[in-house]
């Protein structure tokens, strides 16, 4: 199994999984003609895609999902709440690729793919984690705390692409307006880089895993600060570099690493 983060960030995001059989996207949060650039990049083929899944009804997950289901045939796959709150922002699409998850097991060809809840305010926010041959990858940005459920998703996983959207001492004295910073900093907003290194801790005892670190806010943040923040909470732990844990970024603005599980 592959995946790789095409964009992630607060202008758009887009995630590209693929195992021997299955090729998906997790979200697609930019205009459709940059989302097919960035997989022709990585050599793949937007009409090789099976389907998109959709963590939640925000524009940066949702702006290039309508279009790309039109043009190439694409099922959507979500949940029903989440279909009600972006259907009126995605135009038409096919009665058939209309996929609304009753339950939170998803197959797709050999891929196995369950959802489980997060900590944000939308109408019912997912992440997921794909399964295949003994592998697991999990996806979990916009959080707002590192709820007890997502920790039991990941703990297994080995490869996250977890959220580190921002250092706190940024917002609280950036350009923000106040409703906006106390948005962020609830527990229905986004993760910080600090509570990014703590929530690793926590599933990063079982098995070496394969960590990206996404979903950076462009305001309050850098990537070598959400980097070397983590990092330093990781290793003041005990946790040893290249031994314990691969750390990656996801960049804002294009294909980041290629990643094998």
């Amino acid at each position: 199994m592959h995946f790789c983060s095409l964009y992630s960030g607060s202008s758009g995001n887009s995630v590209f999984v693929s195992s021997k059989k299955a090729k998906i996207l997790i979200d697609a949060g930019l205009p459709g003609k940059s989302i097919e650039q960035a997989l022709c990049s990585i050599g793949q083929s937007p009409s090789e895609i099976d389907a998109i899944l959709v963590t939640h009804e925000h524009s940066d997950h949702t702006k290039g999902v309508g279009v790309l289901s039109r043009k190439y045939n694409i099922p959507i796959y979500t949940h029903a709440k989440t279909w009600e709150s972006m259907i009126c922002n995605i135009g038409k699409i096919k009665e058939e690729n209309i996929k609304i998850f009753s339950d939170n097991c998803i197959t797709i060809k050999d891929m196995d793919i369950i959802s489980y809840d997060i900590p944000h305010d939308a109408a019912c926010p997912k992440g997921y984690a794909v399964h295949h041959e003994g592998k697991k990858f999990c996806l979990a940005t916009d959080l707002g705390h590192f709820s007890p459920e997502v920790e039991c998703a990941l703990k297994d996983a080995d490869a996250i692409l977890l959220e580190s959207n921002h250092d706190v001492e940024m917002l609280k004295f950036g350009p923000y307006p106040y409703p906006l910073k106390r948005r962020i900093l609830s527990n229905i907003g986004h993760l910080s880089n600090e509570d990014c290194g703590k929530a690793l801790l926590k599933v990063l005892a079982n098995s070496r895993k394969k960590i990206m670190l996404g979903h950076l806010s462009k305001t309050n943040n850098y990537p070598d600060l959400a980097y070397q923040t983590v990092l330093n909470i990781l290793l003041e732990n005990g946790i040893v570099l290249d031994k314990d844990v691969e750390l990656f970024m996801a960049s804002r603005n294009m294909p980041s690493d290629y990643i094998e599980i």
